[in-house]
């Protein structure tokens, strides 16, 4: 990482939301890769995680990074659709926060990441309820379907998500992933999910994996 992409990681994880603005659209404006810039971001969200999880940061810190975030991918999405083809799109994605839990941050960064690889994401927003899940997939029938939550108390909303989809005969279509906060293996194996990502990018790897081009 040079000089400057640790200078925008440490102004977005300290919270220094017009300098990291303005070192973004410099970067970008001088060439920069766009995809590479917007892992730089990812990076400094782990960060403002990992202090939010040590008490370090509240809610107010999380908002705020998922704002500088936007901003930052508004600049840099145009530049990465510029460079991908056009076409069908290859896939489509329901995604959500689940119920109880209110962070964006994470879904957001897979929803931008799935839509510039040509899926179509249908983003139901944070706090879904259950039901919610349920009339979208009967909607939009996707091949795919994402569960996020940073709190703990998801897994719990994960798992009864993935059992009201199977109670409502539709378990068999689809492919469930979740992400977001401490998931692993045994959480996957609790919620009942197909597999699990640590970040955007192996959402992507698993999307493109269960939908052959």
């Amino acid at each position: 990482m040079d000089d400057k992409s640790k200078q925008l990681c440490q102004q977005i994880a300290d919270m220094q939301e017009e300098d990291a603005v303005k070192l973004a659209r410099e970067m970008l404006d001088s060439g920069y890769n766009p995809v590479k810039l917007l892992g730089h971001c990812r990076e400094a969200m782990e960060l403002v995680g990992k202090r939010y999880a040590e008490g370090e940061y509240f809610l107010p810190e999380l908002m705020l990074a998922g704002e500088m975030l936007k901003t930052i991918g508004d600049m840099a999405k145009p530049l990465i659709t510029q460079d991908t083809s056009g076409g069908k799109s290859a896939g489509t994605v329901v995604l959500g926060t689940v119920q109880g839990d209110l962070h964006d941050i994470g879904k957001n960064i897979v929803t931008f990441m799935l839509e510039i690889n040509g899926f179509k994401v249908i983003d139901l927003g944070i706090d879904v309820p259950i039901a919610n899940f349920i009339e979208s997939i009967k909607e939009h029938k996707p091949q795919v379907v994402g569960l996020s939550g940073f709190l703990t108390l998801a897994f719990d909303a994960m798992k009864s998500t993935v059992e009201a989809i199977k109670e409502a005969g539709l378990r068999d279509n689809i492919r469930i992933m979740i992400g977001g906060g401490q998931v692993d293996e045994t959480i996957r194996n609790y919620t009942g999910a197909d597999a699990f990502g640590l970040n955007a990018m192996e959402a992507v790897s698993l999307c493109k994996q269960w939908i052959p081009a």
